[in-house]
Formats: C-alpha cells, structure tokens, sequence
C-alpha cells in the first residue's frame, strides 16, 4: 500500500521573517513536518561576524525564541521540525535546544547536521582568506537523523530545498537514485522554502486578490514526489498558478536546477490547479546531481559610508553638478577607492508639496581605511552646508563607516566535504556521497512557438502582458517573466528577446545577459550577469538583491498587440 502523503509546511523564508510564523502554522491545521529556511548569502556573513564576537554563537538566535515559545505546541501535535537554523554553529543550537527542552520540561530528541563549514580548510582547498565557507549539503543526513527518531533536526548550510526534501525521503523510503521523485520534492521545497512568496507575497498581480497577510504555504509531497501546493483554510494570501510559477521562476537559472542529490528538470513539470488555493505540481524528472558541490564564500570588503543631498526646485542638474565638484574638491588629497553618484529624479514641477519638489542626490563611497570612508567622508560633505546650491539639506547626519561583506561562489569536489548526521544519542553517522554524477551542462534551446502577430498595436506597460520575479544570485540577478495565456506566450517568445530587455533595462547593456525559454510554464528566465557587483553585501545599486528588477521591467512601456489588451 503507497504510504500517504507527507504534509511539509514552511515557517520562514529568511532570517528575519515573521516570528508569529511558527505558532500560525502549529495551530492552523494538520501538518507532519514544519520546516524553516534561515538562511542566505547575506545570513552567512551576520552569522561569521556573530562568530568572531563569540565562538559559541554562529546561529539564527530567532529560531531558539521561536522554539521556546512552540515548542510543547510541535510536541503536542506531534509535528516534527526542521531547520536550517544551525548556521555557522549547528552543534551549538542543537546544545541550545535540548537545555531549552529542559528547562521547559518537553521531552524531544534532537539532532543535527554538520560538515558544511569548511572555513579550517580554505586554504587548502584554494579559497583564499575568507570570514565564512559553507558548502551547499543535501538532504540525506536529515533524512538519517529523522530515522533515528528525531523530533527536531537543525542543520548548517544545506540547500533551501533540503529542509523539505530530507522529511519526505525519509516518509517514503525513497533510495538515493530515485531521481524522478527527488527532483519532484526539489521543485516542491524550492516553491514553498520562501514562505509567503508562494502564497501571494511579492506578487506581480497583487491587485487581482484580497492579500492581506498571507498564510505560509504547505506542500503535501505524494511518493512519486509530486506535490501539492496549499495553505492552511482562513488565512491570507491566495495559491494559485500564477503565484506558484513566480515562485519557480525565483533565482533559478535555466531548466536544469542542480543540487548535491538531484538535478531537477523544470522544463519537464505541470502546473494545475486542484481547488481553491490549491495547485498540483506534477511530472518532474530528475537527474544524477553533479560531482561538485556550491560553496558560498563570504569575506569583508572594507567599508562604505553614503550621503544624500536633497535638491528642490529649479535647476536639479545644475545643483546636482555644483555639491558633486565641490564634494570631489574636497576629497582630492585622498579619495575612497569607490565612488558612485546617483541622481534620483523624484521631482515634480510645481509641486504642492515641498517632498514632491525635490530630487535625492546619491553619493556612496568605499575604501579599505574606516577614516577615509568614514567621517573625512562625511564630514567634507556636511562642510558643504553653507557654501553649497540653495537649500542644501542632507537625510542623515554624518555618520562613520560600516563594512561591508564580498561574496563568492566557489565549486568544490564533492568527494571533500564530510557530511554527518549527528543522532539524537550522540551517534555520528558518514552520508556518503552521491555514487552517480553528470556534469551540468545547458539544455538544447526549445524552438519557440508560432509567432503571434496583430496589426493593430498600442503602446502600454509591458506588465498588461506578463508577470515577474526577480532576485539575486550573488553578483548576479534573475529575472523570470511569465504570460497567462498562450497567445501571450506566442507574442512574448519572439518579442522579448536579450537585445529588447537590455533596450528596456539601460543598467543592463553593457552587462552579459542570457535567455532561457521555459514553453512549459510560458515563462522565460534572464540571468544579468555582475549587475550586483560582489553580491548584496556590498551595497552595488539601488537595489541591492534585484528585488524589484521584474517590477522595473513590467513598468516600461512597449508596443504591444491590442488583442493581448
């Protein structure tokens, strides 16, 4: 008899995500797994700076509260939990737990998940001085742990997906060269790891649905690893195709989504929905997952400090240019290494309000001595003040400067990162491995559709047509962009080529851009290649995570078939 369907709900999308969460999906229904994503790029570095300030720190202090509050709740519904919230120290807070199971007189095993972390061995292994490296681990050591009886299992740095795949390798016994059913939990974790993404969070749509507060979403993972995408009946938000297929399209790259047990086919999945708010995911295959594992490799840069002259009126650009060349006067004995202005036209002619009268002038700057980013910076700039352009105001007051982070991406054999799961008895247990490997390479370019052409056109927001999502993949963005119909998708196929998109973005036309066609989901992905510098950390633009990269996109203006409108 096929075992039933696992139930896996998310509580948390990053650190820093809604601490009610935990409790929310507890008490709003049935669930057999609770997992929670903590961690990202940025996160590594927080966490790597925590850990030089105290060596017995390094994790989501958050998750500890959230658990001291939830945890005879999860006890009590017998709803198991797990997290990647161990971070840089996942021993530490699994210490952590049992003293706080404890003191709270709730009976739980614990386990954990190391050997990720491998900042003792980055120079042996060619990464040069870094604050933290963590290879990507799969799903395999949560899955022994919650064998053994595990009630929680926290982990370091595996991949998003993992937290959710490990639960229901484990439910179904699946062997590690199940790859169509691995891939289909993959697909599923990478819907549901970002919390209320998937539940119309961040929707290009918004406007269509009651979004309130979303619920956080739930997958029910059957044992051919197609899932189901829901939430718990009441809550905010919507599930549906759309909010579903934005969430797939989020930081991914082309339709092969390598991971260190599974490669993922998502130019092979369906989408259909299967009630209200209720969309069933089907058809995955999977791959051998490559022989190297990611690392993410964070350092600090040096430092940064950032000033913002307000400009109202008359004459913006010569203002602009006026506090500019006096500014670099200043700073000419000894400019920071980086400087960058950027002039935001947020003005209005003849304003009513003095706010929509003016223009913010940016000036950001970088260098590897505090002093010099710091207040030789920002103290020339407040100099200014009575010997600038009329009515010189700035939105801060000086201020020292702040590191910042630089992150890597770095590629390891997979054959040199242990990978152990720590059981709730202390029992330390080698994951071997993945025995079967393929190399990662592109799939061959679908054609595209028969063109849909109209003589009739009209120039509109190219948002009328499609949705979008948009992210950061270190120094990189995504772009992913979706039509509704299949007329739409004949149109976009053929419209929206690199050469448009860098048209419409400026930012990106000097930058390496490259397509990827997804005709099963009507979508198309854009990776922009260096547009954030050495990733978020390093403050790079406006934008910092390309967050609202698809938003931009939407709002410029194209010509468009009117029967489309």
């Amino acid at each position: 008899m096929t075992a039933a369907p696992i139930r896996i709900g998310n509580a948390s999308g990053f650190y820093g995500d809604r601490f009610s969460a935990v409790r929310e999906m507890l008490a709003g229904g049935p669930l057999d797994v609770l997992t929670g994503d903590y961690l990202a790029e940025l996160t590594m570095l927080i966490l790597g700076r925590d850990r030089m300030k105290d060596p017995n720190r390094g994790y989501a202090k958050t998750f500890l509260r959230q658990m001291e509050e939830n945890l005879a709740l999860a006890k009590e519904k017998g709803v198991k939990i797990v997290a990647n919230a161990g971070g840089l120290n996942p021993a530490g807070l699994a210490d952590a737990l049992r003293e706080l199971a404890g003191k709270l007189g709730v009976d739980v095993a614990v386990a954990h998940v190391e050997g990720d972390d491998l900042i003792q061995r980055a120079e042996e292994l060619g990464f040069g001085k870094t604050l933290t490296a963590n290879a990507y681990l799969g799903a395999w050591g949560i899955a022994e742990c919650l064998n053994a009886g595990a009630d929680i299992v926290v982990t370091g740095r595996v991949t998003d997906a993992s937290v959710i795949v490990g639960p229901a390798a484990a439910h179904f016994g699946w062997a590690r060269d199940d790859y169509d059913a691995l891939a289909g939990a993959v697909v599923a974790g990478h819907v549901i790891e970002c919390g209320a993404q998937a539940t119309g969070g961040n929707y290009a749509f918004f406007t269509e649905h009651e979004i309130g507060v979303p619920g956080f979403p739930i997958a029910e993972i059957s044992a051919d690893g197609s899932s189901v995408i829901t939430k718990h009946p009441g809550t905010g938000g919507v599930v549906n195709t759309g909010t579903v297929t934005a969430q797939l399209l989020y930081e991914i790259t082309g339709a092969r989504y390598a991971g260190p047990d599974v490669t993922a086919r998502f130019d092979t999945l369906t989408l259909t929905e299967d009630g209200p708010d209720r969309v069933r995911i089907s058809g995955v295959t999977g791959e051998p997952p490559p022989p190297t594992l990611k690392v993410c490799l964070n350092g600090l840069g040096g430092f940064r400090n950032e000033t913002t002259f307000v400009l109202t009126g008359l004459d913006i650009e010569a203002k602009a240019a006026l506090v500019k060349e006096q500014l670099e006067g200043a700073l000419k004995a000894r400019p920071p290494a980086d400087v960058r202005w950027t002039l935001a036209r947020t003005d209005h002619p003849d304003a009513e309000t003095e706010q929509r009268a003016s223009a913010l002038l940016h000036v950001a700057v970088k260098d590897a001595d505090p002093e010099i980013a710091g207040r030789a910076f920002s103290g020339a700039a407040i100099e200014l003040a009575l010997a600038s352009y009329p009515g010189f105001h700035v939105t801060a007051p000086p201020a020292a400067a702040s590191p910042y982070g630089v992150y890597r991406a770095a590629f390891v054999d997979a054959r040199e990162v242990p990978h152990v799961a720590v059981l709730p008895d202390g029992t330390r247990r080698e994951i071997a491995q993945a025995a079967e490997t393929q190399v990662l390479s592109e799939v061959d370019e679908p054609g595209p559709p028969a063109p849909f052409t109209q003589d009739r056109i009209r120039r509109a927001p190219l948002g009328k047509v499609i949705g979008a999502r948009s992210g950061d993949k270190g120094g990189s963005a995504n772009v992913g962009v979706w039509t509704r119909s299949d007329e739409a998708w004949r149109w976009l196929a053929h419209r929206l080529t690199v050469t448009e998109f860098k048209l419409l973005l400026p930012e990106t036309a000097e930058l390496e851009v490259r397509r990827h066609l997804l005709p099963n989901l009507r979508a198309i992905n854009f990776v922009v290649e260096g547009i954030l510098g050495e990733g978020v950390a390093s403050q790079a633009r406006f934008d910092p995570q390309a967050k609202a990269l698809g938003e931009w996109l939407r709002s410029r203006e194209i010509d468009i078939p009117e029967a489309l409108l």
